[in-house]
Formats: C-alpha cells, structure tokens, sequence
C-alpha cells in the first residue's frame, strides 16, 4: 500500500484577514478618535492599507492558485501594528511608515523574483558583495555621527541606513556562495566578505549590527558544514579579537557599563531601561490606551523602545501577540527548510530566520536589561523606512524556501539527498 503524501495544513485565509482587518480598524479608530477633528489622512493611511493587504492576498490566490500566506499576514499583521505606534505620534511618522511598507513589500517580491532560480541568485552574489561593502564604505566617508555611531546618510530630505541594506545581500551572498559542495576558496572569500563587513560595522561604532552580522555568519556556516568545532573555534578567535578592541579602544566598553546596573544608573545610563520596565508593566494586559501612554516621551520611544511602549500603551496581550509572531516566523522557516527545493533555500530560510530572531533578541532583552542594549531595531514594527524595507527582504528568503510550488516527490525534501550525500 502506498504512503499518501502529507499536505499542509489548510490556512483559513479569508478568516485571518477578516480577524487581522478587524483588529487593525479598531487600532485606526483608536488613534484617529484621538484628535480633536477626524484627520482624513490618517483614514486614507489606514484603509490603504488594510485594503492592500486585501490586494496582496486575492491576486497572490489568483497568480499562484494557491492560499497560503500564513507568512505575509504574520508580516502585514507586525506590520499595521508599527504604522499604528507612528500615526499615533504624527501624520509625518504615518505617511513615512505607509511608504516605507510599500517598498518593503515591493522588495519582497523582487527578491522572490530573482531567486526563484538559484542559478541567477549564485551569479548575483559577487555583484551584491562588492555592493555591499562599498555601501559600509560610503557610509564611513558620508554619514554624521548621530547618537554615537554612524549610520545614516542623508540625501536631501531623505536618509537611509546602509547597514540595514547590506542585512539582505549578506545572507544573498553567504547562501549562494557556500551553496554548492564546500571548498577552501569558497570558504575563505566568504570569511573575507564577513569580516570586512563586521569591521566596517564596528569602525561605524554600530556594535548591535555587526553582532547580528556575526550571528549570521555562524549559522549560515553551520548550517553548510555542521561541525562544532570549526565554529567553536571561530567565535574563540572573535572573542579575542573582541578583547583586544576594548583593550586599544576602552570607550566601547564604556558603552555598556550601565548594563546590569541600570537602577543605579537611573538617570544616567539606565534612564531608558529603567522608564521601559516601570511603564511597560503599568500597562497591564490591556494597555492605556494609545496616546496616554509616558514611555512615548523617553528619547527612541517609537524606534528602539517601541516594544516597551506597544506593552504599555496596547497590552502585554499584544506584546505577547508580536513575541509569539516570530516564534511562529522560526517555525515557518525550519519547516520550509525541510522541504526545500535546494541546500540554498534552505540555509537562507534559516540564517533570515535566524537574523530576525536574533535582532528580536537584541532589541526586546536589550530595553529589559536582559541584555546589553545596542539600538537595534524591532523587525517590521519600529519606525524607519531602512528597517522595514529590509525586514520585508529578509521574510522573502523565508518564502521562497516554503513556496507553495507543487514539487514532484522526488524533490519534495532536500534531507533525503542530504543523506545520499553523506553515504557516499
């Protein structure tokens, strides 16, 4: 008797969108009842988009004949839940969020594009590396220092971050590169590529990247070779250059000298930390409400705090809610990357995976005290068009690997020529 073939299971689309559509109107009639009069830009923002999510979601069904996108809601769900923190500050903030959304998800689907075909995605990568790099370069020559690091580069009434960029042509280049069967010339291009981007990050004094840049690195090499060791030997080396840093250059570590002691730090060091536990956890589970809430007057309230203020002001429930979004985002991946059609798709899978949840981890333990805080955004939820833009390109690696592409079983699951592999 023959095995029947597991299916996915089915994804009520029409059900989440109308429960998430549901949840984001009320979020807009939250912060448009705020204001004295009805602002009808903020109406138009809001039935924007929840109507392009709508558009997103009936032509994908149409184009693909298929319904899930259990991903994208996730995306759009994080998503209409950073657009509501920023229109509850200003118009400006809603109508900068809106735009950079659409762009995010323009990203989404030309990265889904090109690496539909591995062949064109492995002949990108050294047009992306070099790309890459000159990027952090230019953001040395061209970028002010603001807040202790260099990040942004303005031009005219527009700024971006490099870095934030660079995010999605890393995993590009470290998936494709590492691809085929590994070899030293593959291996030691990629420990070049890596090094020169985290020390560019750490030359722009933007220590919370160039660790997420390092977490990366080490797990997309792992995921290509799976020994330990070689690994463990790597972060050694990183630790000691690490040491050897702060050793020529004190100030860095002066940095962090607040963490783990942010109450006698209060008003100096700690002052942020300190306001994101006591306000965060006077929200309860229900939140203040939007706009009542007093995390919103402390300096990065709607870009590195913005979880401590969603807590406050929308509930632990929904603090909660986004948590659970990414775990389910991990879980995504992992899946995909069992059935994946090729090695590439799934080391992207996981390394963006990987990537996201790290920078979760940076950001959430970091404004807790958990960690030390480095200023890293949350994905798809903190105000800046470079974050959400590259949150977007990064979910799409995730996609590609989970494509609802009716694949014949014999190239269902990469794990069984993974096993061949090994045998022989």
């Amino acid at each position: 008797m023959e095995k029947t073939q597991k299916t996915q299971p089915e994804f009520r689309q029409v059900t989440v969108m109308i429960l998430m559509s549901i949840f984001q109107l009320v979020c807009a009639v939250c912060v448009i009842s705020a204001e004295k009069t009805v602002n009808l830009h903020l109406v138009y923002i809001f039935s924007g988009f929840i109507a392009a999510e709508w558009l997103y979601m009936m032509f994908g069904v149409m184009i693909t004949g298929n319904d899930y996108f259990e991903l994208e809601a996730i995306a759009f769900f994080l998503s209409g839940i950073g657009l509501t923190v920023c229109a509850s500050f200003n118009e400006t903030f809603a109508i900068k969020q809106i735009i950079a959304i659409g762009l995010g998800l323009l990203t989404y689907i030309f990265i889904l594009l090109i690496i539909k075909d591995v062949r064109i995605a492995c002949a990108l990568r050294y047009p992306a590396a070099i790309l890459s790099v000159l990027l952090l370069i230019s953001n040395l020559i061209l970028a002010k220092t603001v807040n202790g690091t260099l990040n942004w580069i303005e031009i005219g009434p527009f700024s971006f971050q490099p870095s934030e960029l660079v995010k999605v042509a890393f995993i590009l280049v470290g998936a494709a590169s590492l691809d085929k069967l590994l070899s030293n010339i593959s291996i030691v291009k990629y420990i070049v590529y890596s090094l020169s981007c985290v020390g560019l990050l750490f030359l722009m004094r933007d220590f919370g990247t160039a660790l997420i840049f390092f977490f990366t690195f080490i797990l997309i090499a792992y995921m290509r070779s799976g020994d330990v060791k070689t690994i463990f030997l790597i972060c050694a080396v990183a630790l000691m250059g690490a040491v050897l840093i702060i050793s020529f250059k004190p100030y860095i570590a002066g940095r962090f000298e607040a963490y783990r002691h942010i109450w006698e730090m209060k008003n100096e060091g700690g002052y942020q930390q300190t306001r994101v536990l006591i306000y965060s956890s006077s929200g309860g589970l229900f939140g203040l409400g939007l706009g009542d809430g007093k995390l919103r007057n402390i300096f990065a309230s709607s870009t590195d705090l913005v979880f401590g203020l969603i807590c406050e002001e929308m509930g632990l429930i929904i603090g909660f809610a986004v948590l659970f979004s990414f775990a389910c985002i991990a879980i995504f991946a992992v899946k995909a990357a069992g059935y994946s059609a090729s090695a590439f798709y799934a080391i992207t899978a996981v390394s963006a995976a990987g990537m996201l949840l790290f920078q979760l981890s940076l950001n959430v333990f970091g404004i807790t005290d958990l960690l030390p805080l480095t200023g890293v955004t949350l994905p798809f939820v903190s105000r800046g068009g470079s974050s959400m833009i590259c949150s977007w390109g990064i979910l799409a690696y995730i996609r590609a690997a989970g494509a609802p592409f009716k694949l014949p079983p014999s190239d269902i699951s990469v794990n069984k020529r993974r096993k061949k592999d090994k045998a022989a």
